[in-house]
């Protein structure tokens, strides 16, 4: 284990040159193709860990506070849940508190959207 960690840890930090003499060693040795290899092993080399991380797709919309129009925000939160009134106002008065989980990022802006408007603090995980 101690040496797939070594391993592992030297792909990553491998520069542009060495993925390419990889590359030649892959096809003139092994016979393989590695141009799927080398694009993975070159991506988080060239762009650094920011580069690795995949582009989120989910999100968390969490509501930090309800700010001045409480009522107003119960409204919307039972609206947006689909939960009844008092399960909304009980989420709300729990601030902060997660309203809808795992959304794509167009429907969690425009949760966001709603809610700030209405005068809400709110936050996207």
């Amino acid at each position: 284990m101690a040496d797939l960690k070594k391993l592992a840890e030297e792909l990553v930090n491998l520069t542009v040159k060495d993925v390419n003499e990889l590359a030649e060693i892959l096809k003139e040795e092994y016979g393989i193709e590695p141009a799927a290899a080398a694009v993975a092993v070159a991506g988080p080399a060239a762009g650094g860990e920011a580069a690795a991380a995949e582009e989120q797709t989910e999100f968390d919309v969490i509501l930090k506070s309800a700010g001045g129009s409480k009522l107003a925000i119960v409204k919307l939160v039972k609206e947006m849940t689909g939960v009844g009134l008092k399960e909304a106002k009980e989420l709300v008065d729990k601030a902060p508190a997660p309203l809808k989980e795992k959304v794509t990022k167009e429907e969690a802006e425009a949760l966001k959207t709603q809610l700030t408007e209405a005068g809400a603090e709110v936050e996207l995980k």
